[in-house]
């Protein structure tokens, strides 16, 4: 529900009067820094995760996340990571042969 200004939702507002309230105006101006997690991956093994990509498994077209992930594994490159980390990971660099597409599919 917006507020009759139109500029923030009642419970934003509530949400701050209670910030006040508790800690004074300090408090209600102030937001609460969020933790970060740290990387997965350091650029070393980003590196690999790029050179593993070059050529597919054998009986395979191409690499799929999981068998990046699995392959990072029995590398040692990582205790364990998910399908979704590599996949994530491929996107942030310029390894990923789809970062230069823009738009519709290019078949």
């Amino acid at each position: 529900m917006k507020s009759p200004t139109g500029r923030g939702s009642s419970a934003t507002v509530a949400y701050t009067r209670r910030k006040y309230v508790e800690g004074g105006l300090q408090a209600a101006l102030v937001e609460k820094a969020r933790p970060k997690q740290a990387p997965k991956l350091n650029p070393q093994q980003t590196a690999i995760l790029a050179e593993t990509c070059s050529n597919a498994p054998e009986g395979r077209a191409s690499w799929s996340m999981q068998l990046l992930a699995d392959r990072l594994v029995s590398l040692g490159v990582v205790d364990c990571i998910s399908d979704e980390t590599v996949r994530r990971t491929l996107k942030k660099t310029s390894s990923n042969p789809g970062r230069s597409r823009v738009g519709a599919s290019q078949m």
